[in-house]
């Protein structure tokens, strides 16, 4: 069974995708009109037995807006003139996409701002007032 290796841990079974070959709009004269070069590639994220469940949650939440109802990714490939390559960067695309959701986000720690910043902040504040109340119109001038 032929596989596409992701990561060490993750590999996903061809038959997983399914792909589909459209006519291609833009650049290759004639060639647009009689050949199917444009890749349209579906994966199903919320269904897929090769992904591990938080690389699928990462991904459902990263790819919201681009996954169908069924929880479909459809990825779309008419940048070069010749099926081959499309269906090259497409899975590359793909690919790339797992990869990202496969990394685990570094978990973000609370800090504060050290004291002499503060006084730093209020120290530049105090001379920015300063100066514009010098700007205004002397007192006692009515």
């Amino acid at each position: 069974m032929p596989e596409i290796r992701i990561t060490p841990e993750i590999a996903i079974d061809e038959r997983e995708l399914d792909e589909t070959f459209v006519l291609a709009s833009g650049p290759g004269g004639q060639n647009v009109n009689k050949v199917s070069s444009a890749v349209q590639l579906r994966f199903n994220v919320a269904f897929s037995p090769s992904l591990p469940e938080p690389v699928r949650y990462r991904m459902m939440v990263a790819l919201k807006s681009r996954l169908t109802k069924d929880g479909e990714l459809i990825l779309v490939g008419r940048k070069f003139r010749d099926q081959i390559r499309n269906r090259a960067e497409v899975r590359q695309r793909l690919v790339e996409l797992i990869r990202a959701a496969a990394v685990v986000p570094k978990k973000r720690y609370k800090t504060r701002p050290p004291r002499a910043a503060k006084e730093n902040r209020l120290e530049h504040k105090r001379k920015t007032a300063a100066t514009k109340t010098m700007r205004g119109r002397p007192k006692g001038d009515d």
